[in-house]
């Protein structure tokens, strides 16, 4: 199982040998290059996932010593392996693990030096969400020997990575990445318990509630941060949506239904942040329009699609309003219903929940949610469903807004 390994050429005290034959000769021009260049794909045998040496200082060059900067794509990491003269590790860049045979892991982070004593067995990567550069540094090259051992495996990696409490765990890591592939998060360098808590709660204990689609899923949770006003999360959960299959209509649609629940002076800066997204991922503006009726018509078929969802109460709002206040009823029909929930892009179920997701984010419209409690159940949205809803939104919106929401739902669909 162990393999001991004579030295290749310049970089064997560091990881093997692989003798990196261009970067011997490092003039001066480019020696700050040779610490930002990624350089040579690391040998599969020593290492796993994606690993890039690049070396800085080599014995050729008069000093006994070999000093490389080390590129770990997120979760690569080497074999179990000792060097005879000892190594040290200066963390430059992202976030990685450093763990001896039989210790527990460690994290390391931009800042840290880690001292690796003469002949012990150890481990060093990245970690789960991060990428993770080190300059790695080896003396008294003439005595040096790298011993390599057996590959770090994705158990030991993973139970490394729970035991340690500062990263999400292997669910939460996966449904994560299945919106953001590519996503390394600042917030995870800087604060990672907030990120362990929140990512292994909203990411694998509240999505583990229900089978909810990721696609119908991630599109209420976007239109939430709409009430929420909560402009950075938007974006991220708009490149969510695209990444997951989410359609762009889908997407306006919602932005644009946002408008009469929101007010168009909070909605306007969502709308640019959505065409800047579409314009980086080269999705063509305007869309396609989805708009259904016409001037003439608009206040008849927003009425008829009111009573299509609330049924005989919408009569009753019409025959109680106050004259002065007719109106109002009237804009109702034809403007928030007429002009923008006729459109076709989302069925009228979905446009339900996307509404219910506004004004619970939203806050203080507990009159208004009860209405579209019942306007869900009307379409086909059942209690469970909506506790669904509630639930996924519980992270993005918090206790007290969704516990509002609990009661109103309590109040108009009892449990049975």
């Amino acid at each position: 199982m162990k393999q001991i390994v004579a030295f290749w050429g310049l970089v064997t005290m560091l990881y093997g040998g692989v003798a990196f034959a261009q970067t011997k000769q490092i003039n001066k021009k480019n020696q700050m290059a040779s610490f930002i260049n990624k350089g040579n794909a690391a040998p599969k045998e020593w290492f796993t996932g994606t690993v890039w040496v690049n070396m800085n200082v080599t014995p050729d060059e008069g000093y006994n010593a070999n000093i490389a900067t080390v590129t770990f794509e997120r979760q690569a990491r080497t074999n179990w392996h000792s060097h005879r003269s000892g190594q040290l590790l200066f963390v430059i860049e992202g976030i990685g693990y450093y763990q001896e045979k039989g210790q527990p892991m460690r994290v390391i982070r931009e800042g840290d030096v880690v001292k690796i004593p003469k002949n012990v067995v150890h481990w060093h990567g990245a970690s789960h969400q991060n990428s993770m550069r080190h300059i790695a540094m080896i003396t008294d090259v003439d005595k040096d020997k790298t011993e390599w051992f057996e590959p770090v495996s994705d158990t030991d990696y993973n139970q490394a990575q729970s035991n340690n409490g500062t990263q999400p765990n292997a669910k939460a890591l996966a449904n994560h990445r299945q919106l953001w592939p590519d996503y390394i998060s600042k917030v995870q360098q800087t604060d990672p318990d907030l990120v362990a808590v929140f990512d292994n709660f909203a990411f694998d204990e509240v999505i583990s509630h229900d089978t909810t689609d990721v696609k119908r899923r991630t599109l209420l949770i976007m239109a939430s941060t709409i009430g929420s006003q909560a402009l950075t999360e938007y974006r991220m959960f708009v490149n969510a949506a695209l990444n997951v299959g989410v359609r762009p209509t889908e997407i306006k649609e919602v932005v644009y239904q946002a408008v009469p629940y929101v007010g168009v002076a909070k909605v306007i800066d969502f709308i640019a942040a959505t065409n800047d997204i579409f314009k980086e991922r080269n999705i063509a503006l305007p869309l396609e329009s989805h708009a259904t009726t016409t001037p003439e018509n608009r206040q008849e078929k927003g009425l008829a699609l009111q009573k299509q969802i609330f049924g005989s109460r919408i009569d009753d709002m019409y025959k109680n309003s106050p004259k002065d206040l007719l109106h109002i009823q009237q804009y109702l029909s034809a403007n928030c219903f007429g002009d923008y929930v006729t459109r076709s892009g989302l069925d009228i179920p979905t446009r339900e929940l996307v509404t219910l997701a506004f004004l619970v984010a939203l806050g203080g419209a507990e009159g208004q949610i009860k209405g579209h409690i019942q306007g869900n159940a009307n379409v086909g949205n059942d209690r469970q469903t909506i506790i669904n809803l509630l639930t996924q939104l519980l992270p993005y919106v918090g206790y007290p807004r969704t516990l509002n929401a609990i009661n109103c739902l309590n109040e108009v669909l009892p449990a049975k």
